[in-house]
């Protein structure tokens, strides 16, 4: 994804540069060279966030490395809410045959949207436990 902006936004610009060298094997060497100059920007951009986030992961404290699990509970319950138990609680008071106000709505698109980036950062999670780097508790990595 990084990829396609940065080639998106630097693209048309490398394109223009290219286009005064008028050799066409020279024009396409140059052209590798970029983006091969690019991708390697982008690792050292992706290593650089995996640092932090390991160093996030290591503390101690559970305001730093819980934050990912607390947005986690947080979409957890707010799924349950808006997809099980908002509407079996609405079921149940119609039933009982309770007059009372609607019961609040959560927006569901953006909660989608993180969960979605949650699971796919889960995915990471299966890569460390595949290289058995993973940690199995909070405190001191142990």
């Amino acid at each position: 994804m990084l990829g396609n902006l940065l080639k998106g936004i630097i693209g048309p610009v490398v394109d223009g540069f290219l286009k005064f060298i008028p050799d066409k094997n020279a024009r396409e060497e140059a052209k590798e060279q970029m983006e091969s100059q690019m991708l390697l920007a982008m690792t050292g951009l992706v290593a650089g966030q995996l640092a932090i986030n390991l160093k996030e992961a290591e503390h101690g404290s559970i305001f730093v490395s819980g934050w990912r699990p607390w947005i986690g509970w947080v979409c957890g319950f707010a799924l349950a809410w808006s997809f099980v138990i908002a509407p079996l609680l609405t079921w149940g008071i119609f039933v009982a045959g309770i007059d009372v106000i609607d019961l609040p709505e959560l927006e569901t698109g953006p909660l989608m949207a993180l969960v979605l980036a949650m699971l796919g950062m889960g995915g990471l999670r299966t890569y460390e436990k595949r290289l058995g780097v993973a940690r199995t508790g909070v405190k001191n990595g142990k």
